[in-house]
Protein backbone atom coordinates (compact mmCIF):
# COMPACT_ATOMS: atom_id res chain seq x y z
CA UNK A 1 0.00 0.00 0.00
CA UNK A 2 0.97 3.29 -0.38
CA UNK A 3 3.02 5.51 2.35
CA UNK A 4 1.52 8.96 1.25
CA UNK A 5 -0.47 10.70 3.80
CA UNK A 6 -3.26 9.16 2.48
CA UNK A 7 -2.79 5.59 0.93
CA UNK A 8 -6.47 5.08 0.72
CA UNK A 9 -6.33 7.97 -1.79
CA UNK A 10 -3.80 7.02 -3.69
CA UNK A 11 -5.55 3.29 -4.38
CA UNK A 12 -8.34 5.44 -6.08
CA UNK A 13 -5.72 6.62 -8.29
CA UNK A 14 -4.79 3.35 -9.77
CA UNK A 15 -5.50 2.79 -13.61
CA UNK A 16 -8.88 1.64 -13.48
CA UNK A 17 -10.26 2.37 -10.20
CA UNK A 18 -12.05 5.47 -10.97
CA UNK A 19 -14.08 3.59 -13.96
CA UNK A 20 -15.33 0.95 -10.91
CA UNK A 21 -15.90 3.65 -8.78
CA UNK A 22 -17.91 5.78 -11.04
CA UNK A 23 -19.87 2.53 -12.35
CA UNK A 24 -20.84 1.66 -8.75
CA UNK A 25 -21.89 5.23 -8.10
CA UNK A 26 -24.17 5.01 -11.21
CA UNK A 27 -25.56 1.40 -10.20
CA UNK A 28 -26.42 2.62 -6.50
CA UNK A 29 -27.89 5.81 -7.40
CA UNK A 30 -30.45 4.04 -10.17
CA UNK A 31 -31.66 1.57 -8.00
CA UNK A 32 -31.88 4.75 -4.83
CA UNK A 33 -34.02 6.36 -7.64
CA UNK A 34 -36.47 3.39 -7.99
CA UNK A 35 -40.26 4.35 -7.38
CA UNK A 36 -40.21 1.53 -4.88
CA UNK A 37 -37.96 2.54 -2.03
CA UNK A 38 -40.04 6.04 -1.83
CA UNK A 39 -42.38 3.58 0.37
CA UNK A 40 -41.07 0.28 0.72
CA UNK A 41 -37.59 0.87 1.29
CA UNK A 42 -37.66 -1.38 4.45
CA UNK A 43 -38.72 -4.54 2.88
CA UNK A 44 -35.87 -4.32 0.08
CA UNK A 45 -33.61 -3.58 2.74
CA UNK A 46 -34.53 -6.95 4.73
CA UNK A 47 -34.50 -8.93 1.46
CA UNK A 48 -31.43 -7.52 0.49
CA UNK A 49 -30.33 -8.32 3.94
CA UNK A 50 -31.52 -12.09 3.58
CA UNK A 51 -30.04 -12.48 0.32
CA UNK A 52 -26.24 -11.08 1.31
CA UNK A 53 -26.43 -13.57 3.84
CA UNK A 54 -26.98 -16.27 1.64
CA UNK A 55 -24.33 -15.37 -0.43
CA UNK A 56 -21.84 -14.63 1.92
CA UNK A 57 -22.36 -18.26 3.60
CA UNK A 58 -22.32 -20.15 -0.02
CA UNK A 59 -18.60 -18.41 -0.60
CA UNK A 60 -18.17 -19.99 3.32
CA UNK A 61 -18.97 -23.37 2.39
CA UNK A 62 -22.68 -23.26 2.50
CA UNK A 63 -24.28 -22.50 -0.57
CA UNK A 64 -28.08 -23.10 -0.15
CA UNK A 65 -30.81 -21.98 -2.17
CA UNK A 66 -32.69 -18.67 -1.23
CA UNK A 67 -36.11 -20.42 -0.39
CA UNK A 68 -33.93 -23.36 1.88
CA UNK A 69 -32.17 -20.15 4.16
CA UNK A 70 -36.22 -18.50 4.05
CA UNK A 71 -37.49 -22.12 5.63
CA UNK A 72 -34.82 -23.50 8.02
CA UNK A 73 -34.42 -22.69 11.38
CA UNK A 74 -31.95 -25.29 12.39
CA UNK A 75 -29.34 -23.22 12.45
CA UNK A 76 -27.72 -24.20 15.16
CA UNK A 77 -26.76 -27.67 13.91
CA UNK A 78 -23.12 -27.95 12.65
CA UNK A 79 -21.87 -28.15 9.38
CA UNK A 80 -23.57 -25.80 6.89
CA UNK A 81 -26.85 -25.13 9.19
CA UNK A 82 -24.29 -23.13 11.57
CA UNK A 83 -22.49 -21.28 8.71
CA UNK A 84 -25.67 -20.13 7.12
CA UNK A 85 -26.61 -18.85 10.83
CA UNK A 86 -23.58 -16.92 11.27
CA UNK A 87 -24.11 -15.22 8.36
CA UNK A 88 -27.71 -14.46 9.26
CA UNK A 89 -26.87 -12.82 12.97
CA UNK A 90 -24.07 -11.48 11.39
CA UNK A 91 -25.88 -9.18 8.45
CA UNK A 92 -28.60 -8.30 11.49
CA UNK A 93 -25.74 -7.38 13.70
CA UNK A 94 -23.78 -5.05 11.68
CA UNK A 95 -26.56 -2.50 11.15
CA UNK A 96 -26.41 -2.06 15.23
CA UNK A 97 -22.87 -1.46 14.85
CA UNK A 98 -22.30 1.89 12.98
CA UNK A 99 -21.72 4.70 15.68
CA UNK A 100 -19.12 1.96 17.22
CA UNK A 101 -17.23 1.78 14.17
CA UNK A 102 -16.64 5.30 13.84
CA UNK A 103 -14.80 5.16 17.17
CA UNK A 104 -13.01 1.96 17.50
CA UNK A 105 -13.05 -0.43 14.32
CA UNK A 106 -11.18 -3.46 16.45
CA UNK A 107 -14.08 -3.60 18.86
CA UNK A 108 -16.63 -3.70 15.96
CA UNK A 109 -14.14 -6.57 14.44
CA UNK A 110 -14.20 -8.46 17.87
CA UNK A 111 -17.86 -8.20 18.16
CA UNK A 112 -18.44 -9.55 14.95
CA UNK A 113 -16.61 -12.67 15.49
CA UNK A 114 -18.11 -12.97 18.95
CA UNK A 115 -21.54 -13.20 16.31
CA UNK A 116 -20.33 -15.10 13.99
CA UNK A 117 -18.66 -17.73 16.02
CA UNK A 118 -21.90 -18.22 18.22
CA UNK A 119 -20.44 -20.65 20.75
CA UNK A 120 -18.82 -22.66 17.90
CA UNK A 121 -15.19 -22.55 19.72
CA UNK A 122 -13.53 -22.06 23.31
CA UNK A 123 -14.60 -18.79 24.67
CA UNK A 124 -11.13 -17.37 25.28
CA UNK A 125 -10.87 -18.03 21.40
CA UNK A 126 -14.04 -16.14 20.89
CA UNK A 127 -13.90 -12.20 20.10
CA UNK A 128 -9.90 -11.27 19.90
CA UNK A 129 -7.18 -11.93 17.24
CA UNK A 130 -5.49 -15.46 17.38
CA UNK A 131 -2.24 -15.87 19.14
CA UNK A 132 1.13 -17.51 18.48
CA UNK A 133 0.30 -21.16 17.42
CA UNK A 134 -3.50 -21.02 17.15
CA UNK A 135 -4.42 -22.30 14.17
CA UNK A 136 -6.91 -21.07 11.36
CA UNK A 137 -10.24 -22.80 10.23
CA UNK A 138 -11.18 -21.02 6.83
CA UNK A 139 -11.62 -23.49 4.55
CA UNK A 140 -12.29 -20.97 1.63
CA UNK A 141 -8.65 -19.51 1.79
CA UNK A 142 -6.60 -23.06 2.99
CA UNK A 143 -3.35 -22.68 2.11
CA UNK A 144 -3.57 -20.87 -0.89
CA UNK A 145 -1.81 -17.55 1.28
CA UNK A 146 0.58 -17.52 3.44
CA UNK A 147 -0.69 -17.07 7.32
CA UNK A 148 1.07 -13.65 8.88
CA UNK A 149 2.24 -14.47 12.23
CA UNK A 150 0.09 -13.20 15.37
CA UNK A 151 2.46 -10.41 15.61
CA UNK A 152 2.06 -9.24 11.83
CA UNK A 153 -1.30 -9.71 12.77
CA UNK A 154 -1.86 -7.05 15.75
CA UNK A 155 0.88 -4.77 13.63
CA UNK A 156 -1.49 -4.79 10.88
CA UNK A 157 -5.22 -4.22 12.62
CA UNK A 158 -3.68 -1.12 14.86
CA UNK A 159 -2.77 0.12 11.06
CA UNK A 160 -5.97 -0.36 9.58
CA UNK A 161 -7.73 0.87 12.55
CA UNK A 162 -5.15 4.00 13.07
CA UNK A 163 -6.07 4.39 8.85
CA UNK A 164 -9.51 4.49 9.25
CA UNK A 165 -10.03 6.61 12.22
CA UNK A 166 -7.64 9.23 10.30
CA UNK A 167 -10.39 9.99 7.54
CA UNK A 168 -10.03 9.83 3.97
CA UNK A 169 -10.46 11.20 0.70
CA UNK A 170 -11.13 7.72 -1.25
CA UNK A 171 -14.56 6.39 -2.14
CA UNK A 172 -16.03 4.18 0.05
CA UNK A 173 -15.79 1.95 -2.28
CA UNK A 174 -11.78 1.82 -2.31
CA UNK A 175 -12.02 1.69 1.20
CA UNK A 176 -14.68 -1.42 1.71
CA UNK A 177 -12.17 -3.00 -0.46
CA UNK A 178 -9.17 -2.47 1.45
CA UNK A 179 -11.15 -3.59 4.48
CA UNK A 180 -12.71 -6.86 3.24
CA UNK A 181 -8.99 -7.30 1.40
CA UNK A 182 -7.14 -6.55 5.15
CA UNK A 183 -8.92 -9.05 6.85
CA UNK A 184 -9.47 -12.11 4.56
CA UNK A 185 -5.43 -11.41 3.76
CA UNK A 186 -4.79 -11.61 7.97
CA UNK A 187 -7.49 -13.82 8.74
CA UNK A 188 -7.29 -11.95 12.53
CA UNK A 189 -9.80 -14.72 14.15
CA UNK A 190 -8.97 -18.58 14.53
CA UNK A 191 -12.55 -19.20 12.61
CA UNK A 192 -15.34 -17.39 10.49
CA UNK A 193 -12.89 -14.38 8.91
CA UNK A 194 -14.41 -14.72 5.78
CA UNK A 195 -18.33 -13.92 7.19
CA UNK A 196 -16.61 -10.96 9.16
CA UNK A 197 -14.62 -9.15 6.58
CA UNK A 198 -17.78 -9.29 4.42
CA UNK A 199 -19.89 -8.16 7.37
CA UNK A 200 -17.42 -5.27 8.10
CA UNK A 201 -17.15 -4.24 3.85
CA UNK A 202 -20.94 -3.76 4.32
CA UNK A 203 -20.42 -1.55 7.27
CA UNK A 204 -18.17 0.98 5.38
CA UNK A 205 -20.28 0.97 2.29
CA UNK A 206 -23.27 1.88 4.78
CA UNK A 207 -21.27 3.97 6.81
CA UNK A 208 -19.88 6.19 4.23
CA UNK A 209 -23.32 7.24 2.55
CA UNK A 210 -22.88 5.20 -0.11
CA UNK A 211 -25.53 2.53 0.44
CA UNK A 212 -27.24 3.88 3.67
CA UNK A 213 -30.26 1.64 4.34
CA UNK A 214 -27.84 -1.37 2.89
CA UNK A 215 -29.71 -2.62 -0.10
CA UNK A 216 -26.75 -3.05 -2.68
CA UNK A 217 -25.64 -6.74 -1.50
CA UNK A 218 -21.72 -7.17 -2.90
CA UNK A 219 -21.88 -10.82 -1.07
CA UNK A 220 -24.77 -11.61 -3.63
CA UNK A 221 -22.12 -10.63 -6.09
CA UNK A 222 -19.03 -12.32 -5.10
CA UNK A 223 -21.19 -15.67 -5.15
CA UNK A 224 -22.83 -14.82 -8.51
CA UNK A 225 -18.74 -14.08 -9.93
CA UNK A 226 -18.08 -17.36 -7.87
CA UNK A 227 -15.22 -18.48 -5.11
CA UNK A 228 -12.33 -18.53 -7.95
CA UNK A 229 -12.18 -15.36 -9.17
CA UNK A 230 -12.80 -14.17 -5.93
CA UNK A 231 -9.65 -16.00 -4.59
CA UNK A 232 -7.83 -14.84 -7.57
CA UNK A 233 -8.36 -10.79 -6.55
CA UNK A 234 -7.91 -11.53 -3.15
CA UNK A 235 -4.42 -13.09 -4.60
CA UNK A 236 -3.79 -9.73 -6.02
CA UNK A 237 -4.55 -7.51 -3.16
CA UNK A 238 -2.37 -10.01 -0.98
CA UNK A 239 0.12 -9.70 -3.45
CA UNK A 240 0.06 -5.51 -2.72
CA UNK A 241 1.14 -4.71 -6.69
CA UNK A 242 -0.66 -1.55 -8.21
CA UNK A 243 -2.29 -4.14 -10.82
CA UNK A 244 -2.91 -6.80 -7.89
CA UNK A 245 -5.03 -3.83 -5.93
CA UNK A 246 -6.57 -2.45 -9.05
CA UNK A 247 -7.77 -5.89 -9.60
CA UNK A 248 -9.47 -6.46 -5.80
CA UNK A 249 -11.04 -3.55 -6.19
CA UNK A 250 -12.62 -3.97 -9.77
CA UNK A 251 -13.50 -7.08 -8.47
CA UNK A 252 -15.25 -5.60 -5.45
CA UNK A 253 -17.20 -3.27 -7.42
CA UNK A 254 -18.60 -5.88 -9.85
CA UNK A 255 -19.92 -7.71 -6.75
CA UNK A 256 -21.58 -4.31 -6.02
CA UNK A 257 -22.88 -3.64 -9.24
CA UNK A 258 -24.14 -7.25 -9.38
CA UNK A 259 -26.13 -6.70 -5.61
CA UNK A 260 -27.35 -3.23 -7.23
CA UNK A 261 -29.31 -5.67 -9.70
CA UNK A 262 -30.31 -8.00 -7.26
CA UNK A 263 -32.48 -5.26 -5.02
CA UNK A 264 -33.43 -3.90 -8.42
CA UNK A 265 -34.77 -7.01 -9.54
CA UNK A 266 -36.78 -6.85 -5.58
CA UNK A 267 -38.13 -3.65 -6.33
CA UNK A 268 -39.30 -4.90 -9.64
CA UNK A 269 -41.02 -7.56 -8.11
CA UNK A 270 -42.57 -5.44 -5.15
CA UNK A 271 -43.72 -3.03 -7.82
CA UNK A 272 -45.52 -6.05 -9.43
CA UNK A 273 -47.02 -7.42 -6.30
CA UNK A 274 -45.03 -10.45 -6.70
CA UNK A 275 -43.00 -10.24 -3.66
Amino acid sequence: MSTSADPLAALAALPGVTESVDAVRTAVDRVYGHRVMRRRSNEVTSEAALRGARGSAALAGADWALEEVRRRTDFGAEGEPRTVGAALRLTAEAGQLLSIWRQSPLRVLARLHLVAAGGAEENERIGRPRQSGEPVDEPLIGSTLPLPDADEVAGRLDGLARLLLAGSQAPALVTAAVVHGELLALRPFVSRNGLVARAAERIVLVDSGLDPKSICPAEVGYAELGVAPYMAALEGYASGTPEGMAAWIGHCGRAVELGVRESTAVCEALQRGAA
